[in-house]
């Protein structure tokens, strides 16, 4: 175990407790869990209430402007699998929005827009 590493897990012991992560988590045999990876999108349709759990208020405030699901996890300190399940409960009671990142290959090209548009003013 690297000495940094060692130092996070003295810091904060419940990070890798399985019982918090299972607390955190609940029954994680819900099957409905949807389509996320460490590059998807997430942004926040809401403002947290004081009834959430303390993890998911602290996604609806991290999440107002977009983030990825990486980050998310990095910020919370959280595993993927977790930070999945919980923005799965999330997007279930539409409280955030996923999308699968834009792909700059996928957007038209600038000059290929400026030669059409010169184009269109020559008619």
């Amino acid at each position: 175990m690297s000495g940094a590493r060692r130092e996070r897990r003295k810091a904060d012991p419940d990070l890798h407790d399985p019982e918090r992560l299972y607390v955190i988590t609940g029954d994680l045999d819900t099957g409905g869990r949807d389509a996320l990876d460490l590059v998807t999108m997430v942004v926040a349709q809401a403002q947290p209430s004081p009834t959430f759990q303390p993890e998911q208020a602290a996604i609806l405030r991290l999440c107002q402007s977009p983030l990825s699901v990486a980050e998310i996890s990095a910020y919370l300190g959280l595993p993927f699998s977790v930070v999945t399940s919980l923005l799965s409960d999330l997007l279930a009671t539409e409280l955030i929005e996923s999308r699968a990142p834009i792909v700059r290959a996928t957007l038209p090209d600038r000059s290929l827009l400026e030669a059409v548009m010169h184009g269109l003013q020559k008619l």
